[in-house]
């Protein structure tokens, strides 16, 4: 009998050692799920528009699975957020057809019908802007970042005629006027498709202008963006 019970406790301490293992082993590739599920899902409906049952279920997990990795709802957010702005701060310093990406190319990216009407998987500044500020301290966090990182990146592409607080100005403008672009642009889109890309153009051409002769083709890819929209 003795050795029974512990035939029988050896089963469970090994199958518990063998599942500690199973769960280290998934915990990465758990986390990238339920980051990857809950960017997608915030940005096409809201963080508050979200509950943590519909990002498990999204993911392949069990709400077990997702407290097992996040503390709370808002800081899987906040790491969803700064995931989600990294592709696009990627392509900012990628290389295109053999050169260097300019802030033009990120220009004509985020102001483009493209990127306005792809909810779901563009920039998470311009889909949850006007949310951020009712979200936890470490959302709005990784908003700035987010945020400065961008700016930072239009500052270094604007060239170096003009004064570094000059260009530090037109870069927070710049970066200002395309999220709230962008996000106008997607309200207004189903009730008023002509008033939508109105926005867009409108910006463009004052973005363009706040970059000026630094910004190469601007203004000429500024047209060619007008007649796209148009059609």
């Amino acid at each position: 009998m003795a050795t029974a019970i512990f035939d029988v406790k050896a089963i469970f301490f090994w199958s518990g050692i063998h599942s500690v293992k199973v769960t280290k082993e998934k915990a990465t590739e758990n986390r990238a799920a339920l980051v990857k599920a809950a960017g997608r899902l915030f940005r096409e409906r809201g963080i508050d528009g979200v509950g943590v049952a519909e990002i498990s279920k999204q993911a392949g997990l069990t709400h077990g699975a997702l407290y097992a990795q996040f503390p709370s709802k808002e800081a899987l957010a906040a790491e969803a957020f700064a995931s989600a702005l990294r592709p696009g701060l990627e392509k900012m310093t990628a290389k295109r057809a053999g050169r260097s990406a300019t802030v033009t190319d990120f220009i004509d990216d985020y102001l483009s019908l493209e990127h306005r009407d792809n909810l779901a998987a563009g920039c998470p500044m311009s889909a949850s802007a006007s949310e951020i500020a009712r979200q936890d301290k470490m959302v709005g966090e990784r908003f700035s970042e987010g945020f400065e990182q961008f700016v930072t990146l239009i500052e270094s592409g604007l060239g170096d005629s003009a004064v570094k607080a000059d260009r530090r100005q037109r870069a927070l403008a710049i970066m200002a006027a395309m999220i709230g672009g962008v996000a106008a642009s997607r309200a207004v889109a189903k009730a008023d498709a002509k008033l939508s890309n109105q926005i867009l153009r409108a910006v463009r051409q004052i973005v363009a202008e706040l970059g000026g002769e630094e910004v190469p083709g601007a203004h000429g890819r500024t047209r060619a963006a007008r007649k796209r929209a148009s059609q």
